[in-house]
């Protein structure tokens, strides 16, 4: 496809670490710095730790993922004197922003995302953890009629779903301000990912440790691979969805592997 690989605020994210990883005293990322363990595991290799709380780091370096975080980790971090490098995507950064001027303006505020993504968690946490957050078409429809209301949106959330769901919000209030901060790299990306389909005959999807078939997250990468060998099914090509955080190592490779179970293979 046109559009892979990692994108911007990912890409910024692992230059941080790595740049970090090059100075003086250790460094620890506050989780994972991205979804892929693959590169988690070479920056570890170079010194940079994962760590879940802040609690966990005594001095040094704290990096602040591509997620994000709330303002409490900030101060923190803050108190215990740690050097903290803001990872933070800078899309994600306008999210969260534009998350509390909803609240400061005392609008209701409807996030649209993944409920347990640790973006969503953050661009929440900047809004007193006030948002009400939805994901589908349903949950929209169940809102209550508001005088006004916000809308922000998680950065990687599919914009096909964001334009049906605010044709729902539409209805819910006669003061709607919707901020759409999915970052241009996602629409770009998904935009390539529906070209693809059209001209393949099987299409999946993967990302980290994980590679699926249409429903994420139910099948390993290598259940797949075995899948594809063992299968009766023959596909003349087969397309390959890898989500914003593989980096090019791992997309070579995914080609590489499924690349001669097929004529023809595409990321």
């Amino acid at each position: 496809a046109e559009n892979h690989g990692f994108c911007y605020g990912v890409k910024r994210a692992v230059e941080m670490a790595n740049e970090a990883a090059n100075s003086d005293g250790k460094s620890y990322t506050l989780g994972p710095i991205i979804h892929n363990p693959q590169v988690v595991g070479r920056l570890e290799d170079k010194g940079v730790s994962p760590v879940q709380e802040v609690s966990d780091i005594e001095e040094g370096t704290m990096i602040i993922r591509s997620h994000g975080v709330g303002p409490a980790i900030y101060e923190e971090a803050e108190e215990k004197g740690l050097n903290i490098v803001d990872a933070t995507c800078p899309h994600v950064k306008k999210a969260q922003q534009d998350a509390k001027s909803v609240i400061e303006d005392g609008m209701t505020l409807v996030i649209l995302g993944e409920k347990n993504h640790p973006e969503v968690k953050s661009i929440n946490l900047w809004a007193n953890n006030e948002g009400i957050i939805i994901q589908d078409e349903e949950s929209a429809e169940k809102l209550q009629i508001v005088e006004k209301m916000g809308v922000v949106v998680q950065t990687t959330f599919s914009q096909f779903k964001f334009n049906s769901i605010i044709d729902i919000l539409e209805k819910k209030s006669k003061n709607l301000k919707v901020f759409k901060t999915i970052c241009n790299a996602t629409q770009e990306r998904q935009n390539s990912a529906v070209e693809l389909a059209r001209n393949v005959d099987l299409m999946t999807e993967g990302g980290g440790k994980h590679f699926v078939i249409l429903q994420r997250d139910s099948l390993q990468y290598e259940v797949f691979y075995r899948w594809m060998r063992c299968t009766k099914q023959r596909f003349r090509t087969t397309g390959a969805l890898l989500r914003a955080n593989p980096d090019n190592w791992r997309t070579l490779r995914v080609s590489n592997r499924f690349g001669h179970l097929c004529s023809g293979f595409a990321t």
